[in-house]
């Protein structure tokens, strides 16, 4: 009996240094992944004003205002010149999906914030522009990713089950939202 119990204490041991080494790699493999979300990033190119933007826009679990405050600039209405607080979440969804797509290349955005003024003149003109947009409240933009084909732009979109995502291949773009999960 004792030959059985000396068996089992070994064996115990054993046990408990591979769970300790397991906890001691897990642990650093945490640590790697905290360090790789220490900083939030995006990059921008508004085709209508030819501006560039790559703004480190989340750092240290926190958002950085100065850096909302240039990302909801750039992302104005282009036509009348009026900016809109951004959603984060929109932001964040943005973010995922450059992750998802393994780029940091430049969103190239074709309509960020729309005001409503904007928003009536291209659903009198255009198709497809919904009366209560979210892009009027800062909660939908559309893009497109240079080398990164529309199909899989929406795909990866989807992927993140974080809202409406919407393919447009005649306009060239895709529209994503942070509203309600749908996809056309």
């Amino acid at each position: 009996m004792g030959t059985i119990d000396n068996m089992d204490r070994r064996m115990f041991m054993k046990l408990g240094g591979i769970a300790s080494a397991t906890t001691l790699l897990s642990d650093t493999f945490l640590d790697f992944e905290k360090q790789n979300e220490l900083k939030r990033s995006l990059s921008f190119y508004n085709i209508h004003t030819n501006e560039t933007l790559r703004s480190t826009y989340w750092e240290d679990g926190e958002y950085i205002p100065e850096s909302l405050n240039e990302i909801d600039h750039l992302l104005r209405d282009f036509r009348t010149g009026e900016v809109q607080t951004m959603d984060t979440g929109l932001l964040e969804l943005l973010h995922s999906i450059s992750k998802r797509l393994n780029t940091n290349k430049p969103f190239q955005v074709i309509s960020g914030f729309r005001s409503a003024k904007t928003n009536d003149f291209l659903r009198r003109h255009t198709t497809g522009v919904e009366k209560n947009s979210l892009h009027m409240e800062g909660q939908a933009i559309d893009i497109k990713l240079t080398g990164v084909s529309l199909s899989m732009l929406k795909r990866a979109a989807m992927e993140q089950r974080m809202g409406g995502v919407g393919l447009y291949p005649g306009s060239g773009f895709v529209h994503v939202d942070v509203g309600d999960i749908k996809y056309w």
